[in-house]
């Protein structure tokens, strides 16, 4: 059974609870270059099941998600309240063919982004972090929360990465 969005957000910021989101964002793209340091692409294209993405893809995933996120980011901070518009992480995957991205290019992407996006957000005035979008599936989401989120969200993929190459997943 799919879980909704209230139960997806909750699990996502249950990962992150009690860290500092910002010091776990920065460390994220590391993480993944140390857990795939000497992997094969064929390792990495390896999936733990037929409906289940391979490393390359999460990682061709945290790379466009990270763009996604850039560009919310910057809509929110200069636009309060403004509509955010959700997008199919799965018809990504498949348009953009994330099963044969090249993973090593996908982290390096990755990591780029997520340097912008860490300095854009300590370069604006911490009461920027208040203003919100309105996400299309999830509502009210604010700078702060978003940080949040995305922390979360580079947890539940290190923990899938780490799992596939425990060939737990």
């Amino acid at each position: 059974m799919q879980e909704t969005v209230q139960e997806y957000t909750k699990r996502l910021l249950s990962y992150a609870e009690g860290k500092d989101p910002m010091r776990l964002q920065q460390t994220a793209p590391k993480k993944l270059a140390s857990l795939i340091k000497g992997k094969t692409k064929k390792q990495l294209a390896r999936r733990p099941a037929p409906d289940k993405w391979s490393i390359a893809e999460i990682l061709a995933h945290l790379a466009d998600a990270e763009l996604a996120i850039a560009w919310r980011l910057r809509q929110v901070l200069s636009n309060n309240a403004i509509p955010l518009q959700a997008y199919d992480q799965d018809l990504w995957a498949r348009t953009f063919d994330y099963a044969r991205r090249d993973p090593r290019v996908s982290l390096a992407t990755f990591r780029t982004l997520r340097e912008a996006n860490l300095a854009l957000l300590k370069s604006v005035p911490r009461k920027l972090w208040d203003n919100y979008g309105v996400h299309s599936e999830r509502g009210n989401e604010s700078v702060n929360h978003v940080v949040r989120m995305v922390s979360g969200h580079d947890l539940n993929h290190l923990q899938q990465v780490e799992g596939i190459l425990k060939g737990k997943r």
